[in-house]
């Protein structure tokens, strides 16, 4: 049985917004590649940077449960 549920908790909440953002982001460069194949280069370079920012808020999210399940 779960001691602390709140860590589990901050985990959920926490990547439900990362997983929509990431996937929001793939489809939109998709949909830029498609429409202008000459420039994928450049959209692919600022989705993956746009991936990691938002990757970053999930990992966030992961030290504040960590710190939930061992400080609290």
């Amino acid at each position: 049985m779960i001691q602390n549920p709140s860590a589990a908790f901050t985990m959920a909440v926490g990547t439900i917004g990362p997983g929509l953002a990431i996937g929001m982001i793939g489809a939109a460069a998709l949909i830029g590649m498609a429409r202008n194949p000459e420039n994928s280069q450049k959209i692919q370079i600022a989705m993956i940077i746009a991936i990691a920012f938002a990757e970053a808020i999930a990992i966030y999210a992961l030290v504040v449960a960590l710190i939930i399940k061992f400080v609290a």
